[in-house]
């Protein structure tokens, strides 16, 4: 019998009281959930504010092809505790020498690069965010926050962390202006299919 593919996700949201609870990070993350299950995915789940243990998510990303992050964007980043998350994760993966055996680089062939170390070739890294944001801010040189720079620049923090390690990075999927203009409904509903679409599934 073929073994069941795998997929991660991982929940970074960090709760506010009376402020943010966690409602819609938790929806997409379910309909995440729900979507992989359907596709006969077993489906490894991380809720960071419940707590963790490095080696078992040292694990959970050996034994997954994809993994996906859904975070609130605070700040213009994730909350402080997937920093933290990642720290002990990923420090543990290249103490095992289970993610990467080092940098990419050699003396022996100085043309090496630097981050071309990993050992998680073929696995597939996506965020899934909620942002105060508008989508006009991102990819606009004439907003003056971001200045042009779109999602890929701003998520680069997360993201590379994961090539560093090997994995292919699918676009991210994105809930914007949740407090004022923002369709989340229709986000919420689109969700699925796009995860079909990048996934090829």
């Amino acid at each position: 019998m073929e073994e069941a593919k795998k997929v991660l996700l991982i929940n970074t949201h960090l709760t506010y009281p009376n402020w943010t609870e966690g409602t819609l990070n938790n929806s997409f993350f379910k309909i995440a959930k729900d979507f992989f299950a359907s596709k006969s995915f077993e489906v490894l789940e991380t809720i960071v504010e419940d707590g963790y243990q490095a080696e078992e998510e040292e694990k959970k990303h050996l034994e997954a092809a994809i993994v996906i992050l859904q975070t609130p964007v605070n700040w213009f980043g994730a909350p402080w505790i997937y920093k933290k998350y990642v720290d002990e994760v990923f420090n543990r993966g290249l103490a095992t020498k289970s993610f990467l055996t080092g940098d990419g680089r050699t003396k022996e062939d100085p043309t090496k690069q630097y981050g071309t170390g990993g050992n998680l070739q073929g696995k597939k890294f996506m965020i899934c965010a909620t942002w105060n944001a508008p989508a006009i801010a991102f990819d606009n040189p004439d907003q003056q926050l971001f200045a042009g720079k779109g999602l890929t620049d701003i998520f680069l923090p997360i993201t590379s962390n994961y090539r560093f390690c090997g994995y292919d990075i699918i676009d991210s999927y994105n809930c914007f202006d949740i407090f004022r203009n923002g369709d989340i409904t229709k986000d919420l509903e689109n969700y699925p299919a796009y995860l079909e679409k990048v996934f090829s599934l």
